[in-house]
């Protein structure tokens, strides 16, 4: 399922003045791809990934997630497509503090409306895949940050989305961790043939994707 972003651009009132975050830009993004967004604080990277994941609405342009235009959605079919189209790797882990690891992905297939036997099946199967599953019932104070970070590409991956999202997901971790983290989101992108996209300001980790695309003032290059 590809990711086609066509002639995005996003502009916010700001007073009397209208500031362009992002300026008709496109980008394609093939399953089993996964594409490093970089570039300087403030060119529009986040609003960049925040679009393409469906949470901010583009000013003019259109996201086509599988070959769905997003444009002609209701408020509901995003949320669904959010659900269970994109997969987001934010820059903190975010895990919810009362839930143990194994609840932390099997959280994510409710809200989609899922609950049977296959769905702690997959749980099951992701955690070993990311090397946690000794850590299923812990809870997030007992991890250290690289298992949060694991944990977070797991419950990414929970409701087996078409595109996965990742954004500065290295940014609270050393250099060691956070290479192995990246590594194991293109082992997923690759094991599971997804479309991703990471925002990362790492250049360490650049050698681990398949393109490095820049944004400058609002424009890719």
């Amino acid at each position: 399922m590809t990711l086609i972003m066509q002639n995005i651009s996003k502009n916010y009132q700001d007073g009397e003045q209208v500031v362009e975050v992002l300026k008709n830009v496109s980008l394609e993004v093939k399953q089993g791809e996964f594409v490093a967004i970089v570039g300087p604080s403030g060119a529009g990277k986040s609003t960049f990934l925040s679009i393409a994941g469906a949470l901010l609405t583009p000013t003019s342009g259109e996201i086509t997630i599988g070959g769905q235009a997003l444009s002609s959605l209701s408020t509901k079919e995003l949320t669904r497509v959010r659900l269970e189209k994109v997969g987001f790797i934010f820059q903190g882990a975010n895990l919810i503090p009362y839930l143990n690891v194994k609840d932390q992905l099997l959280v994510i297939a409710e809200l989609a409306g899922h609950r049977n036997s296959e769905v702690k099946q997959r749980a099951t199967q992701l955690l070993e895949e990311l090397g946690l599953s000794h850590r299923a019932n812990q809870y997030p104070e007992k991890l250290s940050g690289g298992e949060k970070q694991r944990v977070a590409i797991a419950r990414a991956m929970m409701n087996n989305p078409d595109v996965i999202l990742a954004d500065e997901p290295t940014a609270s971790l050393d250099a060691e961790r956070g290479y192995s983290v990246v590594q194991m989101i293109a082992q997923e992108v690759k094991r599971n043939n997804k479309a991703a996209i990471m925002v990362t300001h790492d250049e360490r980790i650049l050698d681990l994707v398949d393109r490095v695309v820049r944004i400058e003032d609002g424009q890719l290059h």
